[in-house]
């Protein structure tokens, strides 16, 4: 699920984040949005970490 790895995602902090991938999301097997929805999730995630590792390594 996009919690689990959301969760994945934070316990790695600190590790340098050279990419990341939200493969596919098609909307017309995703009628209520729910997908894309998981796949933002992840992405802020992503995100996040990669702020976080910048920050980290800046001082």
């Amino acid at each position: 699920s996009s919690g689990q790895a959301a969760i994945i995602l934070r316990d790695i902090a600190g590790i340098n984040l050279i990419g990341g991938d939200i493969v596919e999301v098609s909307p017309t097997f995703d009628p209520t949005g729910a997908t894309a929805v998981a796949g933002a999730h992840v992405a802020m995630e992503l995100i996040a970490l990669w702020c976080w590792n910048k920050r980290a390594n800046a001082t």
